[in-house]
């Protein structure tokens, strides 16, 4: 399968457990039993792209284990090429996370064999839009971004969690996509979101949350509210975003028209429990 959209990034196995509040230091608190769910950054993106009707390939790195078959099975099962998955002789990554009753969560990640994935695995091939995460090492990002930008393949990279990418790097990003916070990271705690430009990408989209999202291009800044649900589970939301933003972008809409339907579709998200299976097809969205 030829893909229009190429993702690079994480996959891990979720282990989600419902507690009433997060434990504070020295606290044992009791939770719900663990579910077992398909998750990751860079799978993520991937499923929420595919469902939304985009060609689709994931280069990733799972283990040898129940959860690195789980995780292929649910990416094929999503319509992903698979063919660029790495098996390696490390555990998969797993993620653990805690979710409170008004919809948020608390998560730690033990990377595995997402940080076993090397540039040398990199292979880019053709696509419309490549999407990335820092969920496996910078080193096998920035090579796929160069990769991607030789081709002339828009480029998209969400910088999370947060770190110090090349100029060369940055002067590819089209866009950046961070949240509030890891854009307040990436400038001082008291800089203007609008400023993230000043680092070097051609565009740059903050999500905000229940907000919606600032759109921020060299002609000027679009605030696009979101609509207002119940939250039930946040798990994956800016994962949907994001993945929802490159199917759009490889449709060949502008930004600002891709990232109202991104939008949507991550607030259809944020209503279901869970990171993948939450995800709507484009017949679930609302217009």
């Amino acid at each position: 399968m030829r893909a229009d959209v190429v993702v690079v990034g994480s996959a891990n196995a979720d282990l989600v457990v419902s507690v009433a509040r997060r434990p504070g230091p020295g606290e044992t608190v009791l939770g719900s039993d663990t579910e077992v769910l398909p998750g990751g950054k860079g799978a993520n993106t991937a499923v929420a792209a595919a469902k939304l009707g985009a060609r689709v390939s994931l280069l990733a790195a799972v283990g040898h284990d129940s959860y690195g078959r789980m995780l292929v099975d649910s990416l094929e099962s999503a319509g992903i090429d698979t063919a660029s998955i790495r098996h390696l002789e490390r555990p998969t990554g797993v993620a653990y996370i805690f979710l409170t009753p008004d919809g948020e969560n608390s998560i730690l990640v033990s990377p595995g064999a997402n940080s076993a994935l090397s540039p040398a695995d990199v292979r880019i091939a053709g696509g419309k839009v490549l999407v990335a995460s820092l969920e496996v090492p910078l080193p096998t990002i920035e090579h796929a971004v160069a990769l991607a930008a030789e081709q002339g393949i828009r480029v998209v990279v969400n910088v999370s969690p947060p770190a110090e990418l090349s100029p060369q790097t940055l002067a590819v990003l089209d866009p950046v996509v961070v949240n509030e916070h890891e854009a307040a990271e990436l400038l001082g705690p008291d800089s203007d979101p609008r400023r993230l430009l000043d680092l070097g990408p051609r565009s740059a989209v903050v999500t905000l949350g229940a907000r919606g999202v600032l759109v921020i291009e060299p002609d000027g800044v679009q605030e696009i509210p979101s609509p207002q649900v119940a939250a039930v589970d946040t798990t994956g939301a800016g994962d949907a975003f994001t993945g929802a933003l490159a199917a759009r972008l490889a449709e060949g809409v502008d930004l600002a028209t891709a990232a109202r339907f991104a939008v949507r579709v991550a607030a259809v998200s944020v209503t279901r429990r869970g990171a993948q299976p939450s995800y709507p097809t484009a017949d679930e969205i609302p217009g």
